[in-house]
C-alpha cells in the first residue's frame, strides 16, 4: 500500500536512506515540516507495517516563465524488495502529486554509479541530461 509518510515511519526511513548512503538524521522532524508544507509530500510503501521504500518530491513555481516543475529529493526501495514494482508505484504517487499541483516538468538526479536507477528512470520516460546541462553546487555558509 502506498500512503503518505507519517513521522512514526522516521526510523524505518532512516534505515531505508542508509542503504544509499546517507547519514541517520532528524527524519521524523523533517517528514513534520514536509507535510505542514502543500507543496511537498513523502510517501512509503507499507506491507501490513513493513515499509519498503520511500519518495520525497518537492513542488516550486518558475521563475522564468509560467507554471511550477517537481523535484523529487529522495526514492529508495529496500534491496530485498528491488524488482517487484515498488519503486513504480511510488514514482507514480510522487507523479500524481506533481500533476494535481499543475506541474509541467519532473527532475530528479541519480548518481553516476546507480546505473540500474538510470535504466528504471529512463523505462518511465526520463531523459538523461547529461553532457547537456552542468550542475554546480556550493555548500552554504552555516550562519
Amino acid at each position: 500500500m502506498i500512503r503518505i509518510a507519517r513521522p512514526a515511519d522516521a526510523a524505518a526511513i532512516n534505515d531505508l536512506l542508509g542503504q544509499l548512503g546517507y547519514p541517520d538524521q532528524d527524519t521524523a522532524a523533517r517528514i513534520h515540516d514536509w507535510q505542514a508544507d502543500p507543496t511537498s509530500t513523502a510517501y512509503v510503501a507499507d506491507a501490513g507495517g513493513n515499509i519498503l521504500g520511500v519518495v520525497a518530491v518537492h513542488v516550486g513555481p518558475y521563475f522564468e516563465r509560467p507554471g511550477s516543475w517537481a523535484r523529487i529529493v529522495a526514492l529508495v526501495v529496500a534491496e530485498e524488495a528491488r524488482g517487484q514494482g515498488i519503486g513504480s508505484q511510488l514514482m507514480t504517487a510522487a507523479e500524481e502529486f506533481a500533476a494535481e499541483h499543475g506541474c509541467l516538468r519532473i527532475e530528479l538526479s541519480s548518481s553516476d554509479r546507480r546505473t540500474e536507477a538510470h535504466v528504471f528512470y529512463e523505462r518511465r520516460g526520463y531523459v538523461n541530461q547529461s553532457g547537456r546541462s552542468s550542475w554546480f553546487r556550493r555548500e552554504a555558509a552555516p550562519q
